[in-house]
């Protein structure tokens, strides 16, 4: 059996079969739970392909190396999310004021919690990094922290963790708050929850998801020349 699973793994189609079986399964799952915000399909599947990993004693490194080739599609997933970003232009263009006085500091600390609580609980430079770009979308993330180290399966958790609570205290915030446009709360999902965050924003309507789209973008844009000079600044 276990020469058995070591073959299996030599190639990429395993990992990536499994990773889309988990997708689906959990996508079902999450239409008959009524498409809860707080359990995303992505937060399911990943519990479940960390449970059959670990039934199955397979390495996570094996893993990641075959569903790699999935992360390819992260970049052109990305760059269509110009589309909607388009069509909504006219929504953007009318404030882009709000937007660009709003962003900075928003994406700041969503770096700076992060990395002020990790500190403070003395965690070390790799684990601070790691934690750093955990509102980036992934594709820019992992850009990051080849640039000031750090772990990428301790990142992409971080990611997971982000996305999930954003989509869940950003609904809760805007009941609480009577906050009903969508292009705030377009923004808040991006800026804060990534693409797990735009996604919950496609389902709000199109001009949330376009909204999502523009906050996902410059945090990652903001978050890839602030982080690595930051970085170099604090840690050298």
């Amino acid at each position: 059996m276990i020469e058995l699973r070591d073959h299996l793994f030599a190639t990429p189609i395993p990992a990536i079969a499994l990773t889309l079986a988990a997708y689906l399964i959990s996508l079902k799952l999450f239409t008959r739970m009524g498409r809860p915000s707080w359990c995303p399909p992505v937060l399911v599947a990943a519990l479940m392909i960390a449970a059959l990993l670990g039934l199955m004693g397979v390495d996570y490194n094996d893993y990641r190396r075959g569903a790699g080739w999935l992360m390819l599609l992260l970049g052109p997933a990305t760059v269509a999310l110009a589309v909607p970003l388009y069509q909504q232009k006219h929504h953007i263009i009318a404030l882009w004021r709000p937007i660009l006085i709003s962003l900075p500091p928003a994406a700041l600390l969503a770096a700076l919690y992060s990395v002020g609580l990790a500190w403070a609980l003395g965690a070390s430079p790799q684990v601070i990094a790691s934690l750093a770009p955990k509102s980036v979308t992934a594709p820019i993330a992992i850009g990051i922290i080849e640039q000031i180290g750090g772990s990428i399966p301790l990142m992409m958790g971080g990611l997971l963790i982000t996305g999930v609570m954003a989509t869940t205290f950003v609904g809760l915030f805007a009941r609480w708050m009577n906050i009903t446009d969508q292009r705030i709360l377009g923004f808040a999902l991006g800026v804060n929850g990534h693409a797990i965050g735009t996604v919950r924003a496609f389902e709000l309507g199109p001009t949330a998801g376009a909204f999502a789209s523009l906050g996902m973008s410059l945090t990652g844009i903001f978050s890839a020349l602030f982080l690595p000079l930051a970085w170099k600044v604090m840690w050298g």
